[in-house]
């Protein structure tokens, strides 16, 4: 007679505990954001920012929709679906990146570029109407037989003083050495885009996985997390060598540093930010080194309103009345996408763009 009143203790207990847990989650201190975007349909993974050159308020937040039957998905500076300019029907689209002035066929063109992680291809478009200019895409890590050594993951964009476009790619699994590959994107001398591999690097732990790149154009480094190790980092021009210059990010971390970007205070100065996935914070380390140009120095923890944040994308100059220092994107485990203005998580420790 009493299995009743039992059952329903016990439920409120849970509910109570789940509560409680909820509560214990939150961090009052955390960084809200200024927008929080429509959601995508499946599994939101990785944001990418393209600036619209001839007016920068009609810019654009492209971000992937992780899954078998998933998609890039197109959003205006306020989080709002841009549905005409949607991508569906992408097998697992995993990072997503842009470049600008790619010479296709005698036109200089704006791209956003996505790894396709179950056909092991390169899927490229148009920006900003967001057609496929790549023929059904470029194959990745060609001859590679190895479990999940052609599962395509990160991708950053790299362009070279001449203007040359290189993608960086990553992978679910790859060797202790050579884990990155990266290939010139160009045209192939009729009008269509080829994918021409330059060179096999970056060291790999083995501990998880590497997923997250980030490229500095202006000072030429790749970085790179390797998740539950640290944050590496190369020379982004080839020809420049294999040598590893740097690895940071190496404690402090609840569990993966994951996400990378770049918030530019001038040509060289400014801040690398990493996502500390599991607590929901970002640290911030010092972008031009502190002793040297390779001694990252970690200035601060930011505790933000996203939750497990993969993915994230900075821009460092003004966009409109909303982003006029920048504007930093951030994915939640949501669905959704997170706006933030760049000097609400600066506060009075980081430096702003004026």
């Amino acid at each position: 007679m009493n299995k009743p009143h039992l059952i329903l203790s016990v439920s409120a207990l849970l509910l109570t505990l789940h509560v409680s847990c909820s509560s214990v989650q939150k961090d009052p201190a955390a960084v809200k954001p200024l927008y929080t975007s429509d959601p995508v349909q499946f599994d939101s993974d990785d944001p990418a920012i393209w600036v619209n050159p001839a007016d920068s308020s009609q810019s654009l937040v492209i971000g992937t929709d992780k899954n078998e039957n998933g998609g890039l998905y197109v959003y205006d500076l306020q989080g709002k679906l841009i549905k005409d300019k949607v991508v569906k029907g992408l097998k697992r689209p995993n990072n997503v990146d842009v470049a600008y002035g790619l010479n296709l066929g005698g036109k200089k063109t704006d791209i956003a570029v996505t790894t396709e992680r179950m056909t092991h291809k390169l899927r490229v478009f148009s920006l900003p109407d967001m057609k496929p200019i790549d023929n059904g895409g470029l194959e990745m890590f060609e001859g590679e037989t190895k479990e999940m050594y052609r599962d395509l993951m990160g991708i950053a964009m790299y362009t070279d003083p001449k203007g040359q476009i290189y993608a960086i790619v990553g992978r679910k699994n790859g060797p202790a050495d050579g884990y990155l590959w990266q290939y010139l994107l160009e045209d192939d001398g009729t009008g269509k885009l080829k994918a021409s591999l330059k060179r096999k690097f970056g060291k790999y732990s083995g501990k998880k996985e590497i997923e997250s790149i980030a490229v500095d154009n202006e000072l030429g480094y790749i970085y790179y997390s390797d998740e539950q190790f640290g944050v590496r980092k190369y020379h982004a021009d080839p020809a420049k060598g294999n040598e590893e210059l740097a690895l940071f990010a190496k404690t402090g971390f609840k569990e993966d540093n994951e996400g990378i970007s770049i918030y530019k205070t001038s040509d060289s100065t400014g801040y690398i930010l990493v996502s500390d996935q599991s607590a929901n914070h970002f640290q911030v380390f010092n972008r031009e080194g502190k002793s040297g140009p390779h001694d990252h120095e970690l200035i601060t923890s930011i505790p933000v309103s996203t939750n497990n944040s993969d993915g994230s994308e900075t821009y460092s100059k003004p966009l409109n009345k909303d982003f006029q220092h920048g504007l930093f994107v951030a994915m939640s485990d949501d669905k959704t996408f997170q706006y933030y203005r760049w000097e609400d998580l600066a506060g009075k420790l980081l430096k702003i763009n004026k």
